[in-house]
């Protein structure tokens, strides 16, 4: 079956509905995977009074309006994290379609049209949830950063890139962020410049986009997230740490006292933790640099157009 077989409009709609669906995994994800709790078990509960959720009550954005946002179980007051992430996850979805349904002509197969999209979500969303996790946590999961590394090299192919240019976008990309900003900056002022989560996700943007790629999202992260810091200071907001943070450096801290030779090497290593940094590093620059990455994921070709012309101005804009 073709793409032009099937009326774009239905697969919209199909996109849509997949996307808030996943969405609504989405917010277990984010809740659990950094308080390391598996997140297919145990099912959904209310996080205040651990009561098991009940599936009527678990319908992604219409469950929250129809309880007017608050539990059913303790009548508790739910996150506006939890609809907006569902939206999220349509929005994505809906993006992902459009992006790989723009990129290949009328008369391409319906499989590959199924896979270049899962693939692209599958991104997506990792992307999603590593952003509020970083905002909340500070923290850029493994599973996601190198999970989503391994899986652009492994669908590098089916994507039209290449394993060898993926393999190489990785390590320029992980190099570019951990030498200059890990290592040198740490020998020069006794802390790291960057989390070593951000040389991952650094890596995991080469994988997926070669290395201009990796160096548009570090370049186009830290210009957004200037532009976004400067914003919340004008706006008059208090840049301050999490409370998580500041809760997992008081815990690193007892447990180092107590002799932890692995809290010990978090608290002089982790920029985060580390006592010198604190008062430095008040928002995270994981969520700036994951924009950058969905920005070339859902209009790369057309942005490395735009640089290419940029910086030969001969060439001209189109």
């Amino acid at each position: 079956m073709r793409l032009d077989e099937i009326p774009l409009g239905f697969l919209r709609a199909v996109a849509v509905v997949f996307g808030v669906l996943w969405g609504s995994f989405l917010n277990v994800v984010i809740y659990r995977l950094p308080r390391d709790i598996s997140v297919v078990s145990p099912p959904s509960h209310c996080p205040s009074c651990g009561k098991p959720v009940k599936p009527y009550d678990n319908i992604p954005l219409l469950s929250f309006l129809i309880l007017r946002g608050r539990t059913r179980c303790c009548h508790t007051k739910m996150s506006l994290r939890y609809p907006i992430v569902e939206a999220l996850g349509g929005l994505a979805a809906w993006a992902c379609l459009y992006a790989v349904v723009r990129s290949l002509p009328p008369e391409a197969e319906l499989w590959r049209v199924c896979a270049l999209f899962l693939v692209d979500f599958a991104l997506a969303l990792g992307l999603i949830a590593a952003a509020f996790i970083d905002v909340e946590h500070m923290i850029l999961p493994d599973s996601i950063t190198i999970g989503g590394a391994i899986l652009g090299v492994a669908t590098a192919s089916l994507r039209g890139i290449g394993f060898g240019p993926s393999i190489l976008g990785a390590l320029v990309g992980f190099l570019g962020v951990y030498v200059p900003f890990i290592a040198i900056y740490k020998a020069i002022r006794g802390y790291a410049g960057m989390g070593l989560g951000d040389a991952k996700l650094l890596a995991l943007a080469g994988a997926w986009f070669g290395w201009p790629g990796a160096v548009f999202v570090l370049f186009g992260g830290a210009i957004q997230g200037t532009v976004g810091t400067l914003l919340l200071y004008a706006l008059g907001s208090k840049l301050e740490e999490p409370e998580s943070v500041k809760k997992d450096r008081e815990e690193l801290e007892k447990l180092a006292a107590e002799g932890d030779e692995e809290a010990k090497e978090l608290l002089e290593n982790d920029p985060v933790m580390n006592e010198a940094a604190q008062g430095k590093l008040k928002i995270a620059f994981g969520p700036f640099l994951i924009l950058a990455c969905l920005e070339c994921l859902l209009a790369g070709d057309w942005l490395v157009a735009k640089a290419m012309a940029w910086l030969d101005p001969g060439a001209g804009f189109s």
